[in-house]
């Protein structure tokens, strides 16, 4: 399971539209919150600057209906135009208050402050600013919190001198930034969920280009094209314009394999067969060693060359070979030579294509259906189907491969002697004509094609032999 996940999350990091949404949604996310905070913030300052712009008015109101009478009594009626100072228990009060002894007269309150006590701070903690007042936060007798701002006052020229305090309750300053900021964060949310989406669209629009890039690719390695052909735009055209000068390069290459492996071949054939004309010449046993040696050495060097070719046409555009077609040829030439035996042939579906060439598919299965004739009893079946799920080549990331069985009613073969037939020149039954590299040569085309090769024993006892070789998608085909 651990294993599993790592692979998971490895397949994500590497995936190109992951790592841009990630790195948008990280930026978005980050920079929604810094918003948001920085929003609060100033949000924040300007409510606390208008609240105690606020409370300053109203203590100039205060200050403007407050008087000192004859009498040495504070005289007075504030109207604040706030019911608030007339609820009691609201945090919002103003008191006057005589100081210094030069008047004889009780505080001045609100109507709000009822019996409430304000806790006043000495000056010497909280002192006066330049303009005489200080602003100081408490707790009133009723548990809110509330701001005070304080000022002192001289009323006249005899110097009588009240203080001055207007609270305003901070509970409801904070009930307003958080309100604020709710809905702040929420419309933000929104936004950026928005903002994600609209990204996600973007970026699979933006990246749909690629897609088309792969298409075109898989186009060619399915043989369906041979260039990658499509409008791109500016920043992936030099990336389809370099591929396709590789692609170019890479067919000269194989053309000039292809060409020396012709004159390779045509240099070897004349020499090979001039051999075996003389060995006819020769007395045996001299004679007959010379036969055999050339004979062994024209089917090594046969084999050598089309691995050769076989190299060098895998890495280029992919052959196409029809199953149904190649397949009954070889079983009508079996049935010719080996009337006595029948040759039942099953492909299904019959539209069921090779990516090889056809001379390929010819040898493989020709090796295989001459080797199960020489040891089948009555029938030599031949099948062939799509790769089931979980069966494939030596090429994990092909999209398509395809089965291939040739199976005997014959005497069949113990585990320890197949293992001993695969090997090159290795003969198990020397009664039998041949050299012995028919199955060798059939697995070295398998696996120069990527594809698989096995013997086991059939379900009537013979010898099974399979081969799964890459086959063409069907939307391809």
């Amino acid at each position: 399971m651990a294993s599993s996940e790592r692979a998971a999350n490895a397949g994500r990091s590497r995936s190109l539209t992951f790592r841009v949404l990630f790195l948008a949604t990280l930026w978005a996310a980050v920079a929604l919150v810094v918003i948001a905070v920085v929003i609060s913030a100033l949000y924040r300052q300007s409510a606390e600057k208008s609240f105690r712009d606020l409370l300053r008015a109203q203590l100039y109101n205060v200050i403007n209906s407050v008087s000192a009478e004859e009498g040495q009594r504070l005289a007075g009626a504030p109207q604040l135009g706030d019911l608030r100072f007339f609820q009691p228990q609201s945090g919002w009060y103003w008191i006057v208050e005589p100081i210094g002894g030069t008047l004889e007269s009780e505080p001045l309150t609100s109507a709000s402050l009822g019996s409430a006590v304000i806790p006043i701070p000495d000056t010497d903690a909280i002192p006066f600013d330049t303009r005489y007042e200080r602003f100081y936060t408490t707790r009133d007798s009723f548990d809110n919190a509330v701001e005070v701002v304080e000022t002192e006052v001289v009323l006249d020229d005899e110097g009588r001198t009240a203080r001055f305090r207007v609270v305003g309750n901070r509970d409801v300053l904070e009930a307003d930034i958080d309100d604020f900021s709710g809905s702040l964060y929420l419309a933000l949310a929104g936004f950026g969920i928005g903002s994600l989406l609209l990204n996600v669209v973007a970026i699979l629009i933006g990246l749909k280009p690629l897609d088309h890039a792969r298409q075109a690719l898989e186009r060619i390695r399915a043989g369906d094209s041979e260039r990658l052909d499509g409008d791109f735009p500016r920043e992936i055209q030099p990336l389809a314009s370099e591929i396709n000068a590789l692609i170019d390069s890479n067919r000269r290459i194989v053309e000039r394999a292809r060409m020396q492996v012709g004159n390779l071949a045509h240099s070897l054939k004349t020499p090979i067969a001039v051999l075996l004309n003389e060995s006819r010449t020769i007395a045996a046993p001299q004679g007959e060693l010379v036969r055999t040696q050339a004979e062994a050495m024209q089917s090594q060097v046969q084999s050598y060359l089309n691995r050769a070719r076989i190299a060098a046409q895998r890495e280029s555009v992919l052959a196409r070979t029809e199953a149904q077609g190649t397949l009954e040829r070889l079983v009508r030439v079996m049935r010719r030579l080996n009337a006595d035996r029948a040759f039942p042939l099953s492909v299904d579906p019959p539209g069921l294509v090779l990516a090889m060439e056809q001379q390929d598919v010819e040898e493989t299965v020709g090796n295989l259906l001459e080797n199960a004739a020489r040891y089948a009893r009555r029938t030599v079946a031949v099948r062939a189907f799509p790769a089931p799920a979980g069966m494939a080549g030596s090429d994990p990331a092909r999209r398509a491969w395809a089965v291939v069985e040739v199976e005997d009613d014959g005497p069949g073969l113990e585990p320890d002697e197949i293992r001993e037939a695969l090997k090159r020149g290795k003969r198990l039954d020397e009664s039998k004509p041949g050299t012995g590299l028919g199955l060798s040569i059939v697995s070295e085309i398998a696996s120069e094609y990527q594809g698989t090769f096995e013997l086991s024993r059939g379900s009537a006892g013979g010898l099974r032999a399979r081969l799964v070789l890459p086959a063409v998608t069907k939307e391809v085909a």
